[in-house]
């Protein structure tokens, strides 16, 4: 997912600068605490996998531009339930800054946008995620619905996020609240793919216990909190 340039320019991109330097903060308390639970080696070799999975994601996975951005395949459930709230962040962060280095400079200066818009989602996902898991639910049992929930709270936070950017920089006229809704209804299409994948990789994690179950998968993919 990419806002696509110009949408916010000018004085108002500072916004993005702030609210980015939020998420980042957020992101490494999380990733210290991860650290302290896990260790450092586990943490830096989610850290790697989910870098390259994101950017894999968006790179080689479909995409396409509808209104103010980009519907993306970024599968942040997944990354969650499989690594962690701390790993899925930093492999976000460093995967879309990568692709942005190596093959779309032209996003860079959307960059705080975009990270705010990946990150505050998946951080409100592992708030839920608290909430509707019952403590003695390892992740690769979970149900459809709870797979559902979660995706359709990532990919809303993402649509809301994207929305919030674009009215923010465009206004409400009628062509900016045209393109914004054609982007969200685009990419609910996301929310019907995303939790049958994530329970694809969960059934695939539970029967691979023993490549699955070391310390560079989330603990909680099979044990119990």
């Amino acid at each position: 997912m990419h806002i696509e340039p110009g949408i916010v320019d000018g004085a108002k991109i500072v916004l993005s600068y702030a609210t980015a330097v939020a998420a980042g903060g957020f992101t490494l308390r999380e990733t210290a605490n991860a650290v302290r639970a896990n260790g450092a080696l586990p943490i830096m070799g989610r850290t790697l996998a989910t870098t390259g999975l994101v950017f894999t994601f968006f790179q080689i996975l479909p995409h396409f531009p509808v209104g103010v951005s980009e519907v993306h395949f970024i599968l942040g459930s997944t990354l969650f339930l499989m690594f962690g709230a701390a790993p899925a962040a930093l492999g976000l962060a460093l995967g879309l800054l990568l692709q942005g280095l190596l093959f779309a400079p032209f996003d860079l200066p959307q960059y705080g946008m975009n990270i705010t818009t990946l990150l505050v989602p998946l951080f409100a996902l592992q708030m839920l995620a608290k909430r509707i898991i019952a403590p003695d639910t390892a992740y690769v049992d979970l149900r459809y619905s709870q797979a559902l929930a979660l995706s359709t709270a990532y990919q809303g936070g993402v649509v809301a996020w994207v929305g919030f950017w674009a009215f923010y920089g465009q206004g409400f006229g009628a062509a900016n609240i045209a393109a914004v809704t054609s982007f969200g209804a685009a990419y609910m299409m996301v929310v019907l793919i995303e939790p049958l994948a994530d329970l694809a990789v969960l059934a695939a994690a539970k029967s691979l216990r023993e490549l699955t179950g070391g310390r560079l998968f989330e603990r909680r993919l099979h044990q119990a909190a």
